[in-house]
């Protein structure tokens, strides 16, 4: 599927491509209602409102959650006129997410570009992400009562796990565990809803439905924990982000959590610079050069390879056709990833 196909700022790495022309064409459409109905909802008479919402927004992304509503769709009727409304909804949750995010991580870049709180201040992020919401919110009241409880529901869930990524674990709670817990919710959740409301949108029935909310949970995760070990294992402009990224920060992923879990002889060091940000740089290589030939990182693969079979397994519930090979590929790019 080439990018044309996808649209002006779509990627279509995290699906390759579609052997059934007909899908490709139909979802070929859908993108394009979809990013124009984005760039209406992020519009504003406020001229500082609409450059700051739109500052992400052309800053690109892969779009991945509205695609995969679309794909959803495909098990019902995908010209039903709620399911870009619905794509729509998710997208603007994960944009005004990502303008939280950045205030709450003091982070000064996103998607290659300056971010809304470097850009302007943490005031004006703030709020921006809080219009991005409401703009959500106003799109979903039209889609019934059911899609705003879902909304909600994964509202709450994006807040919990953040709150539960800033507390940190508890005394006697297991970190892997806790991290676990904190992805399903603040990537897994959102995901999932994507898959979901594809399903729901287009009628395609209650079993379709459950079938699909697990499966968009499960791929959400198995992406989030395949980007841990993107972080340790690629190399400078083969994934976009500069290796180590989540080493300066001190952010827990899954491939140091695992050596944190089960050390082994020789990790005293390894272990020590794990515990906190690492500032040095010649620290930073270090650390990605004893991870990378650390036991660990298999341990993560294969966590992120189950994760994406359980995906897998749960598409034998649905029917034949070119959309459930659509969404078995991208199991399969979220392991090809791996390295």
């Amino acid at each position: 599927m080439s990018s044309a196909v996808i649209g002006r700022k779509w990627h279509v790495a995290s699906v390759g491509s579609f052997a059934d022309g007909a899908l490709e064409q139909r979802v070929s459409d859908g993108v394009t209602r979809v990013e124009d109905l984005l760039a209406r909802s992020v519009h504003s008479p406020e001229p500082l409102v609409a450059e700051a919402s739109s500052h992400l927004l052309q800053a690109g992304g892969k779009r991945f959650r509205p695609l995969l509503t679309l794909l959803c769709a495909e098990f019902g009727d995908p010209a039903a006129p709620q399911i870009v409304p619905a794509a729509v909804v998710v997208e603007l949750t994960h944009l005004a997410t990502l303008y939280h995010d950045d205030v709450m991580d003091e982070a000064s870049m996103r998607r290659g570009a300056p971010s809304a709180n470097a850009r302007w201040d943490n005031s004006v992020a703030i709020l921006v992400g809080d219009f991005l919401f409401a703009r959500a919110s106003s799109l979903v009241a039209d889609l019934g009562p059911e899609a705003v409880r879902i909304q909600a529901e994964t509202f709450a869930r994006l807040v919990h796990g953040q709150l539960r990524e800033t507390l940190g674990p508890g005394p006697d709670e297991d970190r892997l565990q806790h991290y676990l817990s904190v992805v399903a919710d603040k990537t897994g959740s959102l995901i999932a809803t994507a898959a979901r409301f594809g399903a729901m949108m287009s009628g395609a029935g209650p079993d379709v439905e459950q079938t699909l909310l697990e499966f968009g949970e499960r791929i959400g995760i198995a992406f989030q924990l395949a980007d841990d070990i993107i972080d340790v294992a690629s190399d400078a402009g083969d994934s976009g982000k500069v290796p180590g990224t989540d080493l300066r920060e001190g952010v827990p992923t899954l491939p140091t959590l695992l050596v944190q879990a089960s050390p082994v002889n020789g990790d005293e060091r390894l272990r020590e610079l794990l515990a906190g940000p690492i500032a040095d740089e010649d620290d930073v290589q270090w650390v990605i050069r004893a991870l990378r030939e650390h036991p660990a990182m298999d341990e993560a693969r294969a966590y992120v390879r189950a994760e994406a079979d359980a995906a897998r397994t749960l598409l034998a519930k649905l029917p034949e056709g070119a959309a459930r090979d659509a969404l078995d590929e991208i199991c399969t790019r979220a392991t090809d990833r791996l390295g």
